[in-house]
């Protein structure tokens, strides 16, 4: 389950990034990109542009709660890294405890 939600956040994330680089600016700061020839065309494609962005960015958000949430249950389920590290290595030689 948490292998097809990463698959999925990560193709959102591509999606998003896509979609975000195809949208107009509508900065003004060199008044670039301001052209009455296609104003009422560019107009319509941003309305769509910026709805299909916030429901993709929606979804990723959704799926990315969705992955933390996974992971803390399989984090209260396991043990501590300090305690794993401890089982896996108590075959091993242990340092001597100095006397004093």
């Amino acid at each position: 389950m948490e292998s097809i939600l990463i698959t999925i956040n990560i193709i959102l994330a591509i999606i998003l990034v896509i979609v975000i680089l195809l949208q107009r600016s509508e900065g003004g700061a060199l008044g670039l990109g301001v052209s009455q020839d296609n104003f009422t065309s560019a107009r319509g494609m941003g309305n769509f542009l910026t709805k299909f962005t916030s429901i993709i960015a929606a979804l990723f958000i959704i799926t990315s709660i969705a992955l933390v949430s996974i992971s803390r249950e399989e984090i209260r389920e396991t043990q501590s890294v300090l305690e794993k590290e401890e089982s896996e290595n108590s075959n091993l030689p242990q340092i001597p405890e100095s006397t004093k």
